[in-house]
């Protein structure tokens, strides 16, 4: 005797899976609209920081009065720019440090293979 709802389980199957298929590709169009979205603005961001920075140069007073507000800040924010590249600094050694390990293993693998 056949089994009946065996063929509309894979008739289901079958259909989720091309539902599925099709919200994925719908996805991956969102997806590359927000890529085209954000590239384009910066973009335009890049464009108009340009011909800002080339009015503002034209200006030394106000190069100075932009360096003197930054220096400000970075003198306000000093402690916590220091911590920050500390903390930056003490993960890129730890990563160069497993990476190291990592080639070291596979170095005495590949010998033990030989």
């Amino acid at each position: 005797m056949k089994h009946s709802h065996g063929s509309q389980a894979m008739q289901k199957v079958k259909q989720s899976g091309m539902a599925h298929a099709a919200h994925g590709h719908h996805h991956a169009a969102q997806s590359l609209g927000k890529q085209v979205a954000v590239g384009s603005m910066a973009t335009a961001t890049v464009k108009t920081g340009g011909k800002l920075v080339s009015k503002i140069v034209k200006h030394p007073v106000l190069v100075f009065g932009l360096g003197m507000v930054a220096g400000y800040f970075v003198y306000k924010y000093r402690k916590d720019i220091i911590s920050s590249t500390n903390k930056a600094v003490d993960a890129s050694k730890d990563f160069v440090l497993n990476q190291k390990e990592n080639l070291e293993d596979l170095v005495a693998e590949s010998k033990e293979e030989n």
